[in-house]
C-alpha cells in the first residue's frame, strides 16, 4: 500500500524545498513551536502559487493552550477556514474538544460548512479524548476527511496498536499518523494500514543573525530537504 508523505512548513521556501524533496502534500501553519498556528493571508497565497494550492493545507488555530475554544475563537475560525480557502488552500486542518475533552461537533459542523469542497483535517486533537475510535465514528458522521493521530501517544511509534484499529474502521476516513515521527519509524508506522504519515522535517538556520531582548530566541525553523529525502526513501521502503 502506497503511503502519502505530508510535511509541516512555515514559509514558501520550505514548502518548495519539502515538494522538491518528495513530499506529496503539505501542512501550511506558523509557530511550530507551540504546536502551530493560523498562517497570514499573505502566506497562504505565496505557498498556493509556489507548489499549487491542492497541495496546500492550512492549519486554521487561533491559540496554542489548548483546543477548548469560546463562541468568539470559533466563529474567527469560521472566518478564517473561509479566508484560506478563498486565497488557495486546497484543505483546512481544524480541531475542538468540549471542557469535557471530548470532539466539539457543533464547531466542527461549523467549519465543514465554511470549508465547502476543500479537505477537512481534524487534527491531534482527537488524542486528547477519552475514546479517540468513537471520536473517529463521529467525525466520520460528520464528513471529516482526514484525522491526524498519533494513535493517543506522545509519539505515534508508541501508538501503533490504537493506530492500526483506527486504519481497520476508519471507511472513507483517512488515517494520517504524525507526532514525534522520525524516518526510523516510518515502515513501522506504515505497516499499521494508515493512509499517510506526517512530519516537520525542522533544521535551524539564522543563529547569528542580530537578535536581541524584543527579538526572541536566536535562530528561526527552516525545512530541511535531507530530513524530507530521508521521509521520502523510507516510505519507499515501507512499500517494497
Amino acid at each position: 500500500m502506497t503511503v502519502a508523505l505530508e510535511i509541516a512548513v512555515q514559509d514558501p521556501a520550505g514548502a518548495r524545498a519539502a515538494i522538491a524533496a518528495g513530499a506529496d502534500r503539505l501542512e501550511l501553519c506558523q509557530a511550530l513551536a507551540v504546536g502551530g498556528l493560523t498562517p497570514s493571508l499573505g502566506l497562504i497565497e505565496a505557498a498556493a502559487e509556489a507548489v499549487g494550492g491542492d497541495r496546500v493545507n492550512v492549519l486554521v488555530r487561533p491559540r496554542g493552550g489548548g483546543f477548548v475554544y469560546s463562541a468568539e475563537e470559533i466563529a474567527l475560525v469560521q472566518a478564517d477556514i473561509a479566508a484560506s480557502v478563498r486565497h488557495g488552500a486546497g484543505g483546512v486542518v481544524i480541531g475542538a474538544l468540549t471542557a469535557e475533552g471530548r470532539a466539539d461537533l457543533d464547531a466542527v459542523a461549523r467549519w465543514r460548512d465554511a470549508a465547502g469542497a476543500a479537505t477537512l483535517v481534524f487534527h491531534r486533537a482527537i488524542d486528547a479524548t477519552p475514546d479517540i475510535l468513537a471520536v473517529l465514528a463521529q467525525l466520520r458522521e460528520i464528513g471529516v476527511d482526514r484525522i491526524l493521530t498519533s494513535g493517543g501517544a506522545a509519539r505515534s511509534i508508541d501508538g501503533l496498536e490504537t493506530l492500526t484499529r483506527l486504519a481497520r474502521e476508519s471507511g472513507e476516513v483517512e488515517i494520517m499518523a504524525g507526532g514525534g515521527i522520525r524516518a526510523e519509524d516510518i515502515p513501522a508506522i506504515a505497516a499499521t494500514g494508515v493512509d499517510a504519515v506526517h512530519l516537520s522535517a525542522r533544521g535551524r538556520a539564522g543563529a547569528e543573525d542580530p537578535s536581541g531582548p524584543g527579538g526572541g530566541t536566536p535562530g528561526y525553523d527552516v525545512t530541511d530537504p535531507e530530513a524530507v529525502r530521508a521521509a521520502v526513501a523510507a516510505v519507499a521502503d515501507a512499500a517494497r
